[in-house]
């Protein structure tokens, strides 16, 4: 069971807020506005993209690697280490 398990509700929604706010970006560059606020959009967007993943990381530390931790050996050294990479990949992004 994912660790977002208990607030996938919540996680689905933002996702489809963030999806409508690309879509209004799209709507945006059909509608030749100004680049602008295009990219005032665009940085709303990624914002709200990383506050989601921020979220999702924090469920899964709080979840799946506290988890891997209590069982301990391997699992435990391999949850720690994909946790790292993703941190790693959001730090980059």
């Amino acid at each position: 069971m994912p660790g977002y398990a208990n607030s996938k509700d919540d996680q689905l929604k933002r996702l489809r807020r963030v999806e409508g706010q690309v879509r209004g970006i799209a709507r945006m560059v059909e509608d030749d506005k100004y680049c602008i606020d295009v990219l005032t959009q665009v940085s709303a967007a990624t914002k709200a993209l990383q506050s989601f993943a921020l979220g999702l990381l924090d469920e899964h530390m709080a979840h799946c690697v506290v988890d891997a931790a209590r069982t301990g050996g391997a699992e435990q050294d391999a949850k720690l280490r994909e946790a790292s990479d993703a941190i790693a990949r959001l730090v980059r992004s």
